[in-house]
């Protein structure tokens, strides 16, 4: 465990991350927890640590769908306009007519698949200049306002024909209210936090949980992090769940627990064993991740995952289709928070872990280093 430790302190010592937290567990519990420099002034990053975990909210809104694909309320094919009429106002951007926006209807309807796995057409502003470009001259209000006006981005390609990693899973929380009847704050913590003992994770700051909230810092020009303002909208006219959860490590790997535990974690089911199978295999149908390339440099280096391996994603998770040498296995899950939270899942050597500070620019290359070396020095030590 010395190695993994060592990662997490010299990466702060050098300043590549401002504090660190990780851990890892397997079916049976944790197998590793350590944490490095001071998640706010005064106060050591550790295990009570509470982050803005951002897109790391995605995997569980893909979960809460499934949970009523489970029960037979809906399926992957469902046609999203079948549950909210008003997503047929969804339309495609084609481009610009000097700044006026050039839309039509789309070619083909999408489906809870397609939102699931960023092939809906939705695109994040940060990474596509003509969405950055359309909320500007109409003033569309970005997703982070939780404005319930702000869930009609137009799309930028057909569903279905390609990676766009956008507002899907958020249009996906809508579909769980419609058909569930709960506001899905609520649906989220009876059917999910609750169960899984994830008393530290939720929409709202409440309880503890503010004293306990890790500082975001930025890196400047200069290389040296500041402190940065970002956070999810509290109290909003939707809880959007593309981003919108606070949580802690032990949380969060708890959830990661479940699924690589078939389903149920310490007696609580929350999804069969048939359904956790049918969600995290790929369900692109012949499409792959492709590099994203930001538009935002202070808020987001490129991303691109395991460049040179197919990369695929289940109904919730990223998954890489080869084994990465000296890290995880082919077939394991990830994804990650745009503050700098990471996660993995691996089901064929049966652990998860997790890697998680407050910091942008997301995936910029001190921060990856720091993960690489992390990922490497678990399967050393493990």
């Amino acid at each position: 465990m010395a190695n993994m430790n060592a990662v997490l302190e010299q990466a702060v010592a050098r300043q590549d991350v401002p504090f660190a937290v990780g851990m890892v567990a397997d079916a049976d519990g944790t197998r590793f927890s350590g944490a490095a420099g001071e998640a706010a002034a005064g106060r050591a990053a550790s295990e009570d640590t509470v982050f803005r975990i951002f897109s790391m909210t995605k995997a569980i809104g893909s979960v809460a769908a499934m949970i009523l694909i489970d029960r037979g309320r809906i399926d992957f094919d469902t046609p999203v306009v079948d549950i909210l009429p008003e997503f047929s106002r969804v339309q495609v951007l084609d481009g610009y007519d000097g700044d006026t926006p050039v839309l039509r209807a789309p070619r083909v309807q999408a489906t809870l698949r397609h939102l699931a796995t960023h092939t809906s057409g939705f695109e994040y502003e940060f990474w596509n200049a003509d969405v950055a470009r359309y909320l500007e001259v109409t003033g569309h209000p970005t997703i982070l306002s939780g404005l319930k006006q702000s869930l009609f981005y137009p799309l930028t390609s057909d569903p279905g024909t390609r990676w766009g990693y956008g507002i899907g899973i958020d249009w996906l929380g809508q579909v769980v209210e419609a058909v569930d009847g709960r506001t899905i704050d609520v649906f989220c913590r009876e059917e999910i936090f609750e169960p899984l003992g994830m008393a530290n994770t939720g929409f709202e700051l409440e309880g503890g949980m503010a004293a306990n909230l890790g500082t975001l810092m930025a890196r400047g020009e200069d290389g040296v992090f500041v402190p940065f303002d970002l956070a999810p909208p509290s109290r909003p006219e939707m809880y959007g769940m593309g981003h919108n959860l606070y949580s802690t490590a032990p949380d969060y790997l708890r959830f990661l627990r479940a699924v690589l535990c078939k389903g149920e974690l310490d007696g609580a089911r929350i999804l069969s064993e048939q359904a956790v199978a049918d969600m995290t295999v790929d369900h692109m149908q012949g499409l792959t991740f492709q590099k994203m390339v930001t538009i935002a440099p202070p808020v987001t280096a490129d991303v691109d995952l395991f460049p040179g391996t197919r990369v695929t994603h289940s109904f919730a998770f990223a998954r890489n289709e080869e084994a990465i040498p000296g890290k995880r296995s082919a077939g394991s899950l990830t994804w990650a928070g745009v503050c700098n939270t990471h996660f993995w899942l691996d089901p064929t050597k049966g652990i998860a872990g997790v890697i998680m500070t407050q910091s942008l620019p997301f995936v910029e290359e001190r921060f990856m280093a720091t993960y690489d070396a992390y990922e490497q020095a678990v399967y050393a030590d493990l």
